[in-house]
């Protein structure tokens, strides 16, 4: 798998604050490559830097060997780019913005068949003010893949759209790593990250703080598993305690809350209980997630 991007000691600053601190990372052919964070945290200067629409301050980047900066033209014609936020004219229609679109390059696609596979072959004539949320975000998807790129930017894709729009989109983004495209993708949902990317970059405050896959991160980092039932009546926690894998145990009220690991975790919880004679209902487990792994790496939950 050959390396696409590449990403070394990158800083960029806006006066006295440093949004990106010296970061290094590759971007491999054929990988859906995330990086996530909260809001503030750098995402967006860093896709910007490699785009080429905004000049860093320090160390360097290539693409395909080519300088974002030096070489734009040529690069911008194998790229494919969705700003985290963008605008079209009220009454300009689907149809009318990807003819604009498409002149814009010496190669482009036919864009019917792409209308088509994105679900919007029945808004060809509608204005984009007529278009919904999650329309008006696949119309963009479509004006990033109009000149059949190789690498498709996508920066907060799914920011503002209700859940069932947020995995059409995923549905969305697989389908066109099939096409054998790469893509690299900036998001603060956790899930969204957890879901969809090959490999994921936690950036925080400009530096990167993890990079790897989803499950080695979980994995590496050894976020505990959660098992959570009601207790009836008088409930000791004391024996749950002083199981073998048991971190430590919470209550409020009846609602327990069993942290630990081991493969025989929830087997020893649910035999104590019987043993102890325990009435208890409502019980799940909860396996650690790529949020969970933020907030060890961080010590603070997401910012919006």
């Amino acid at each position: 798998m050959g390396t696409i991007i590449e990403v070394e000691k990158l800083v960029k600053r806006y006066g006295e604050i440093t949004a990106v601190d010296g970061i290094s990372f590759e971007v491999h052919e054929g990988e859906i490559f995330g990086m996530v964070g909260p809001n503030g945290a750098g995402k967006t200067t860093t896709i910007e830097c490699i785009e080429g629409l905004r000049v860093p301050d320090g160390g360097a980047i290539r693409v395909w060997g080519l300088d974002p900066q030096r070489d734009g033209y040529k690069l911008k014609e194998r790229i494919g780019v969705q700003l985290q936020e963008s605008a079209l004219p009220d009454r300009i229609k689907v149809w009318e913005a990807l003819d604009l679109f498409a002149s814009f390059y010496r190669k482009s696609m036919d864009w019917a068949p792409l209308l088509e596979r994105l679900g919007m072959a029945d808004k060809r004539n509608t204005p984009f003010a007529k278009l919904s949320g999650g329309q008006k975000q696949r119309l963009f998807i479509a004006l990033a893949l109009v000149n059949d790129p190789e690498l498709v930017f996508l920066d907060e894709l799914t920011t503002g759209l209700d859940p069932q729009a947020r995995r059409a989109m995923w549905d969305l983004v697989r389908d066109i790593r099939d096409q054998g495209k790469t893509i690299f993708l900036t998001t603060h949902y956790m899930e969204e990250a957890e879901r969809l990317c090959d490999r994921v970059l936690i950036i925080d405050r400009g530096k990167i703080v993890a990079l790897d896959t989803p499950e080695k991160l979980i994995q590496s980092l050894g976020v505990e598993n959660r098992i959570l039932f009601t207790a009836e009546g008088d409930f000791d926690p004391e024996p749950l305690r002083a199981l073998p894998g048991v971190a430590r145990v919470e209550q409020i009220g009846e609602r327990v809350i069993v942290y630990g690991k081991g493969n025989r975790l929830v087997g020893n919880v649910v035999n104590t209980l019987e043993a102890q004679g325990v009435r208890f209902s409502d019980l799940r487990t909860e396996q650690p997630t790529l949020e969970d792994v933020f907030l060890a790496l961080t010590g603070r939950e997401m910012r919006d």
